[in-house]
């Protein structure tokens, strides 16, 4: 059992949208390291306004905000670009290198980010080698899943059960 505790998150939320600048500051958080697919739009989305609105409240409250993701610099790079925000393509998730390279590139402390992602295996995994705090969202569009993430999420659901389960236990 010991094992899962490297997938488990800090916290879990629905939504990306949920994490506000009132729910970071109450946790002491000034920067916000996203994943983008299923995260916070559904797979290779662009950012739409909605998203783009998102980003500009977070960096108006004084939150920073970075770009983590595995995919190709193309798609990171405009998903970045349209939301106003540093990124780091082909991290390798759950490899630290790219989590490391948020924290110096937004100037900030382990204990002042959080990472928010919908992949217990990668996103919160990386997180948790890190050691920065995470928090997992709903996927966007689970239908849209890549066929490795797929294949991946019967196993995420087991993990996430045993981590609900041990959260109500010391609750």
């Amino acid at each position: 059992m010991k094992i899962f505790q490297w997938f488990y998150p800090t916290e879990h939320v629905t939504a990306a949208s949920e994490i506000t600048p009132a729910w970071l500051s109450d946790r002491g958080i000034k920067g916000v390291v996203f994943d983008i697919d299923n995260t916070v739009v559904p797979q290779d989305e662009p950012a739409g306004e909605e998203v783009a609105a998102y980003f500009r409240m977070l960096h108006e409250a004084g939150i920073k905000t970075f770009i983590l993701s595995n995919n190709r610099e193309p798609r990171v790079k405009a998903f970045a670009e349209a939301v106003g925000c540093a990124y780091y393509f082909r991290a390798q998730k759950p490899s630290r290198r790219g989590y490391l390279a948020a924290m110096r590139r937004m100037h900030l402390r382990r204990r002042e980010i959080v990472v928010v992602g919908d992949q217990l295996f990668t996103d919160i995994c990386g997180a948790n080698r890190s050691r920065i705090r995470s928090v997992l969202v709903d996927p966007v569009e689970p239908k849209k899943d890549t066929a490795g993430v797929k294949m991946k999420r019967p196993f995420e659901k087991i993990v996430f059960r045993a981590w609900k389960k041990m959260r109500q236990k010391n609750s």
